[in-house]
């Protein structure tokens, strides 16, 4: 595949030329941006059991991160602050490394069947206090630190991008056996060595054993 060069004459390089393309915005779009947690957006971040983690390092370099537990996992500090535990993962630390250079962040709300989703913006801590990780704990097992959000800006965001992707509609579900399980694809990714599907069948169940035994 060849290689894409950005055609300069069409780039948008500008503010004024950005919104020369686009209709103004409605009043109620701006209208509905919050500067705290209200009684709307806490009732939706409580069912939510699943958010994306936006970060950025001191350079400028993006990030996003899946973030998922039981419902209500996202912890509800006051009308201006929420908490997030930090689950086992695969210790990249990628979004946590970003926080400690850039406390910018941007989170998206999600719950299943919902095609309307929550967007909140803020700045971000991590903390390891005790009494904090232990009301985040499940099964017993408390998170190793938590990720204390101080809210700036948070709104409602419309339908439109789930009801264009279909992303709940069990007749647009893809086959996941019609693609490489994950450790073929990170095998192929890191030395390549070919194994036969004797052993690629022991690796992913070795994997979904690892699951089992360190989601928390």
């Amino acid at each position: 595949m060849a290689g894409y060069s950005l055609n300069k004459d069409h780039e948008v390089t500008t503010e004024a030329a950005l919104r020369d393309l686009f209709p103004p915005t409605h009043d109620l779009a701006t209208k509905k941006v919050q500067q705290k947690l209200d009684k709307h957006a806490q009732d939706f971040i409580t069912r939510a059991p699943f958010v994306c983690l936006g970060t950025q390092d001191a350079k400028g370099k993006a990030d996003v991160s899946p973030r998922g537990d039981p419902i209500g996992f996202v912890k509800i500090l006051d009308e201006h602050t929420l908490a997030i535990p930090d689950r086992p993962g695969n210790n990249r630390l990628d979004s946590l490394t970003n926080i400690l250079s850039n406390p910018s962040v941007g989170l998206l709300f999600i719950i299943p069947g919902f095609d309307d989703t929550m967007r909140v913006n803020g700045r971000a801590s991590l903390t390891r206090d005790p009494d904090l990780l232990e009301q985040l704990s499940v099964h017993e097992r408390a998170p190793r630190l938590a990720i204390v959000v101080k809210v700036d800006t948070v709104f409602i965001h419309c339908a439109k991008a789930f009801r264009r992707s279909k992303l709940w509609d069990p007749e647009h579900f893809q086959d996941r056996n019609t693609v490489p399980s994950l450790m073929k694809i990170v095998l192929d990714l890191t030395d390549g060595a070919p194994v036969d599907s004797a052993e690629q069948d022991q690796l992913d169940e070795a994997l979904e054993a690892e699951y089992q035994a360190t989601l928390y």
